[in-house]
């Protein structure tokens, strides 16, 4: 059995939160819903140039095999989007800060994939980093790349190159 957790930051501290509930807080806010280690469903207000809604791990409609389980994905969108809230998060950062949060968060997001094209037999799990296989690790790198504290209940990691403690809300 993977790791569940659905978390909601209110621009100060992440407390627990329901899943499938939508917050009824002042924005800005972030939820984050983690699902069995594979998918965690990021949702943000304001969305900014986004929908709203991004995903880690796997889209559930590459998760699911089935296209009608979410919206298609956009990564350039919800980046701008994520990148639009981080910046609004920090006072306004500049365009050339926001621009490379914009690309620094982008490689962290899922994409919708074709289940035909995915290759499991050409995945070895001792050559894969822990954030491709636990979503859990992924997700607190992510909300490292955002400048915000991991919430407790995500299990205790570091980032691989500083060994920084993501729990540690000074980073």
């Amino acid at each position: 059995m993977g790791f569940f957790g659905t978390y909601l930051f209110d621009g100060h501290r992440w407390t627990a939160h329901q899943p499938a509930e939508q917050p009824t807080i002042p924005e800005p806010w972030l939820l984050v819903d983690i699902h069995d280690s594979d998918i965690a469903t990021l949702t943000y207000r304001p969305p900014g140039p986004g929908s709203g809604v991004a995903y880690l791990g796997d889209t559930p409609r590459t998760y699911f095999e089935n296209p009608d389980a979410s919206a298609p994905t956009d990564v350039a969108r919800e980046a701008a989007g994520l990148g639009a809230w981080w910046a609004q998060q920090h006072g306004g950062a500049s365009d050339t800060e926001r621009r490379a949060k914009e690309a620094e968060l982008a490689a962290y997001l899922a994409e919708d994939l074709d289940p035909a094209d995915i290759d499991l037999d050409d995945e070895d799990d001792d050559d894969l980093d822990d954030a491709e296989i636990f979503v859990e690790v992924k997700t607190a790198r992510f909300l490292a790349a955002l400048d915000l504290p991991v919430p407790d209940d995500l299990p205790p990691m570091t980032t691989p190159a500083a060994g920084r403690d993501l729990h540690d809300p000074t980073v």
